[in-house]
């Protein structure tokens, strides 16, 4: 605890801010209070620690977490642990980025505004999207305000969504609906996939947005090529939500039709930390782009030609008429983005290329390895990326106990989202793994059951 954490609170501090507003006591200050709905005694706290003894106290409670430095970990579904470049924190940790909010006033926000925009263009690129904003809160609440875009550019209320979307982001997409008086359908499932002949058959003239993921919540890649003209033939929305590490390899979603793209950002050069902030990804043709909600930057000149950048559309209800107002954001992931924005300029075209091909090799061959062993299985199959689903012996949570006391993070258990696949864990293989690792973890299940 260094200097710059000490808040200096003396008796003489009290007496001159009382002096100042005009009253002799704290006490005073609650005069309007009713004292019968008071608290009539002290707080119900230890007692005070010096700055010594509190450092230690806290640093035993922060030492009962484990982490991510001296665990392995194998837990994904929406949440990794990825490489993150040290340029990362070095950049973000500057105080007129970290400090920065709103850039409002665009003569004095010229690098915010700046490295928005960069985001942006950077985004595009990689989803073949003609315009970003900057950004949503997370993957879900991009899904959900794509969805819901759809509706708003096709003017219909029913939208249809894979049970192969990740389960978290349909739970957002859902309460968003009923908060709206919008209908959603699920699109079933064939071999972990979007069965899209059942696609085919419930796409009509009155669904607004169709809803898929790419990986998918099982890593596997969906087919895609097709898709986009069933959808197109009804006039609607193809919304696509891909792993933004995963489009170095795989085919853009522009390339294939997408009209809208979104995704979590948080593989890009941000930490798991607890389950947050993420950064939800967000692109679109720009046929869309009065209706994306959020913020966009854009680059224009001033009267004597300099380059600058400004805050361009912004479709919240903060700036335009409430019946006008595509979405009610109130902010935006700004400190995120920059985050995602420097990882991909560091990394570049080739270094997140190599980081694609990684997860794409590691996770084929932990697949490999643990479903030769005895009981384990294979759930779907089909190309992976990052992660896969495997059923296993016995109980999923005496698994993960059992990994945990050595010091490895197993799958995350979707038999609770999935009721059909009982006993079926999901494994996330990122480039950190390595091959020793990997190994390590199929020994401790040898013999599981």
């Amino acid at each position: 605890m260094g200097g710059k954490h000490y808040l200096p609170l003396t008796d003489e501090d009290r007496r001159e801010m009382l002096s100042a507003i005009g009253v002799d006591t704290i006490e005073d200050l609650f005069s309007d209070i009713p004292r019968e709905v008071r608290l009539q005694r002290e707080l119900d706290l230890p007692p005070s620690l010096s700055e010594t003894e509190a450092v230690k106290h806290l640093s035993s409670l922060a030492a009962k977490n484990k982490n991510l430095n001296d665990n392995i970990s194998f837990m994904g579904a929406g949440v990794y642990d990825h490489f993150i470049p040290s340029v990362i924190k070095h950049i973000t940790g500057r105080s007129e980025f970290y400090t920065s909010y709103t850039p409002y006033q665009a003569e004095i926000s010229q690098g915010i505004l700046q490295a928005i925009f960069e985001y942006q263009t950077l985004i595009c690129q990689l989803t073949g999207m003609d315009v970003a904003n900057a950004s949503m809160y997370d993957g879900g609440t991009a899904v959900a305000e794509g969805a819901i875009m759809g509706c708003g550019a096709t003017r219909r209320s029913r939208a249809l969504v894979s049970r192969s979307v990740s389960p978290f982001y349909r739970a957002v997409l859902s309460n968003y609906f009923n908060s709206r008086g919008l209908e959603l359908e699920e699109i079933p499932l064939k071999d972990g996939h979007t069965d899209f002949a059942s696609l085919e058959k419930m796409v009509d003239e009155s669904v607004a947005s169709v809803i898929l993921q790419t990986p998918n919540f099982f890593g596997l890649v969906e087919e895609m090529d097709g898709v986009a003209d069933v959808v197109h033939k009804h006039k609607a929305v193809l919304v696509v939500s891909a792993d933004p590490l995963s489009l170095p390899l795989l085919q853009s979603p522009g390339d294939y039709g997408a009209d809208i793209v979104v995704g979590e950002g948080q593989s890009l050069g941000v930490p798991p930390s607890f389950g947050g902030p993420l950064l939800g990804i967000m692109a679109a043709r720009s046929r869309f782009v009065r209706q994306l909600p959020g913020r966009i930057a854009g680059e224009t000149v001033d009267s004597e030609g300099n380059r600058g950048y400004v805050l361009t559309l912004q479709t919240r209800e903060q700036h335009i008429r409430r019946e006008k107002a595509s979405s009610n954001i109130c902010s935006n992931e700004a400190l995120v983005a920059l985050a995602a924005a420097v990882y991909m300029a560091s990394m570049g075209p080739q270094g997140m290329r190599e980081v694609s091909e990684q997860c794409l090799q590691k996770a084929a061959y932990a697949r490999e390895k643990l479903t030769a062993l005895d009981g384990f299985e294979s759930v779907f199959p089909g190309y992976n990326f990052k992660e896969f689903a495997v059923k296993v012996p016995g109980s999923p949570e005496d698994l993960n106990s059992k990994l945990l006391k050595k010091n490895i993070y197993g799958g995350v258990d979707i038999t609770p989202f999935y009721p059909e696949l009982e006993n079926t864990m999901l494994f996330a293989v990122t480039e950190k793994r390595t091959r020793e690792e990997i190994d390590t973890l199929v020994r401790e299940l040898e013999g599981w059951k």
